[in-house]
């Protein structure tokens, strides 16, 4: 236990450096698939590292070492007890920030959702009166698609088509949940914050490939990208257009669609499921100890 309850926590400090390096070489949906997956199984061995820690104090029980000592065996220490309330303190902020995460999420969920009240079932495409050029993809059943009237104003018809199409393919591959997911890993370890900006990222680079597909021009998929951001941001549109992020997506919509490297995928689920497996043999020692086996 004393290096495998570890091996979560360090895994999880080279998959927020390498894995959105590796998910570049990869198709956005692929990368973002296998980014959210890894930092989930992370996250909850990271979290079940710090629990297993934080259980060491019992060891300190009085019905434990009365029980110890009756069999005439003394419990050993696996980890310093300093280390131990360090875990259990940082499980205890970890649980808070994941449930001001979930918070947050049904809150802003919940004003969207009434935004779009009062609408046929079946409609697809909402139009909120604002001058503030804005679109929003809104999970649900029936998912639906808010746009204000300032966006629309702003684009062209052949722009209009990439928009809605766009956050069409937020609805259509659940691109909310994949952002929740990772949002909660972070939450629970910030050391996959890295992870969560770059699924955030993917995701929206994933709408934009379905949106070229669906409109069949590249061209103008990055066209309407590049304006919707000038417009979103108005008097800090050139600060905020020089975001790499935006600037990387209008890029990538100049250059051919990215191959999928089955290999990339796999590398970065591969980090998820050691940390995993660590958490998991970690488990095993902690229970051997504390009924009487050896490390």
């Amino acid at each position: 236990m004393r290096i495998d309850v570890y091996t979560p926590l360090l895994l999880s400090l080279l998959l927020g450096a390498v894995g959105p390096r590796l998910a570049r070489f990869g198709t956005p949906a692929a990368a973002a698939r296998a980014l959210t997956g890894a930092a989930v199984l992370t996250a909850g061995a990271s979290l079940w590292a710090l629990g297993l820690l934080a259980a060491t104090l019992a060891g300190e029980a009085p019905s434990l070492v009365a029980h110890a000592r009756a069999g005439g065996r003394a419990l050993p220490e696996p980890v310093p007890d300093a280390v131990a309330v360090l875990a259990l303190c940082l499980l205890a902020v970890a649980v808070g920030r994941i449930v001001g995460a979930v918070r947050t999420h049904r809150a802003t969920r919940r004003t969207l959702r009434r935004l779009c009240e009062g609408h046929p079932p079946g409609t697809e495409l909402v139009v909120a009166a604002s001058p503030r050029p804005r679109a929003f993809a809104v999970p649900g059943d029936p998912g639906r698609i808010l746009v204000t009237s300032a966006m629309l104003a702003a684009l062209r018809p052949a722009e209009r088509r990439v928009l809605l199409a766009h956050e069409r393919a937020h609805l259509t591959h659940r691109h909310a949940f994949h952002v929740h997911a990772v949002t909660l890993a972070a939450a629970g370890n910030p050391l996959l914050v890295p992870v969560r900006d770059a699924v955030a990222y993917l995701v929206e680079r994933w709408a934009d490939e379905q949106a070229a597909g669906a409109v069949g021009d590249r061209r103008t998929t990055a066209r309407a990208l590049a304006r919707a951001a000038l417009v979103a941001h108005g008097a800090d549109c050139v600060l905020h257009f020089a975001d790499r992020a935006v600037t990387r997506r209008v890029a990538a919509l100049h250059t051919t669609p990215p191959r999928r490297l089955r290999p990339v995928a796999a590398a970065i689920l591969a980090l998820g499921a050691l940390a995993a497996l660590g958490a998991a043999d970690a488990t095993g020692d902690l229970l051997s100890l504390l009924t009487g086996g050896t490390l």
